[in-house]
């Protein structure tokens, strides 16, 4: 007979939402609190002097700036020996209204941890709230391991702001990474739907499925396009014989790791310059870089040779085409070429291959 489930399986099962933290410092906090506690101790003085006539002093039956600051300290702290003490029913009502509810907020400051807590739970809620209804056209990347975390990174080299990128794994210390990286994430199993809820899947416009196995990848796939027909799914996988059922599954690109990684070598073995050449055109920097821009009104007509740029492909109805296979450019064709990364008019860079 199974045992009751623990709290972080059914967080996995159900899939918890984190967003980034916006950590304060501890004697930020303190002073803070110190500062509220100070204002509310000013705000009881004043109300008590405005009103001094209302007050009996058991000493001298004269209230002084002293005695209020005196009567405010043994109130707010609850200690009240008796010895100064509201006689007018106007100063009583003002206790009761005015001086009870700062009272309350005193020691709500003394037991801020606790009422922290309180506060934060509830924070965090309509943050979450208000996350999920402005999640729009974002990128959902399912695995945190280093093929997920580098995609991140090539899409934010494009463009792609950190709001915009949600993580989703169910090993909760990579999502602590996440959000000490900045982004949002969800902890669960990936192959379930309620999970890729949370991540509000339906409304991405992109998904990566970086997992470390294939099967988890084929189900994660399935689910994503049961909850979204038009997004654009990405999948890297180990094996290259599961390539086939991935695109059956509705994958959009299929990388097999392996097989590039072996390819590489392969060609490092043989010509180490090369290989270089091969890494700095997948690393985003300063060097060579895979582009894809529109086809220019002007080479309409033309062939790919006479391109300023080194055409390596041309993207028509859907297919990469290699430069050698077509005689002219036509109108809607998207180049990928070799060089360093076009900008518009507005300073903006187009983006790279692979990236919509």
């Amino acid at each position: 007979m199974a045992g009751p489930k623990t709290k972080n399986a059914a967080a996995i099962e159900r899939g918890q939402i984190k967003l980034p933290e916006r950590e304060i410092e501890p004697v930020r906090q303190i002073g803070r609190r110190v500062l509220y506690g100070l204002g509310i101790l000013a705000a009881v003085v004043c109300v008590v002097m405005a009103d001094s006539t209302g007050y009996k002093d058991g000493s001298d039956g004269q209230m002084s700036w002293l005695d209020a600051l005196y009567y405010a300290t043994v109130t707010l702290s609850t200690t009240g020996y008796g010895d100064i003490v509201p006689v007018s029913p106007t100063a009583r009502l003002v206790n009761v209204l005015v001086i009870t509810p700062l009272r309350i907020a005193f020691l709500a400051i003394l037991v801020g941890t606790a009422f922290q807590v309180l506060t934060k739970n509830y924070r965090d809620q309509v943050r979450r709230d208000r996350w999920r209804k402005t999640l729009r056209g974002h990128t959902v990347v399912i695995g945190y391991g280093t093929k997920g975390a580098n995609a991140i990174r090539q899409l934010q080299a494009s463009g792609t702001s950190p709001e915009q990128v949600v993580v989703v794994d169910n090993r909760q210390e990579y999502i602590d990474e996440a959000n000490r990286d900045g982004y949002a994430a969800v902890l669960g199993d990936a192959t379930r739907a309620v999970v890729l809820r949370q991540a509000s899947v339906h409304t991405a416009a992109r998904v990566i499925v970086a997992t470390n196995r294939d099967d988890t990848a084929v189900l994660a796939t399935l689910t994503v396009r049961q909850l979204n027909p038009k997004c654009l799914v990405a999948v890297a996988i180990r094996e290259a014989e599961n390539e086939p059922l991935l695109l059956r599954s509705g994958a959009d690109a299929v990388i097999t790791s392996s097989a590039a990684a072996g390819r590489l070598l392969g060609v490092a073995a043989k010509s180490p310059l090369v290989s270089e050449v091969f890494s700095d055109l997948l690393v985003h920097g300063d060097g060579l870089e895979l582009v894809e821009r529109p086809v220019r009104p002007e080479e309409i007509g033309r062939t790919p040779r006479e391109c300023p740029e080194p055409v390596v492909a041309v993207l028509r109805s859907g297919k990469a085409l290699p430069w050698q296979e077509v005689a002219t450019l036509e109108s809607g064709d998207s180049l990928v070429v070799v060089g360093c990364r076009p900008r518009n008019r507005n300073g903006e860079v187009t983006s790279v291959i692979g990236t919509p």
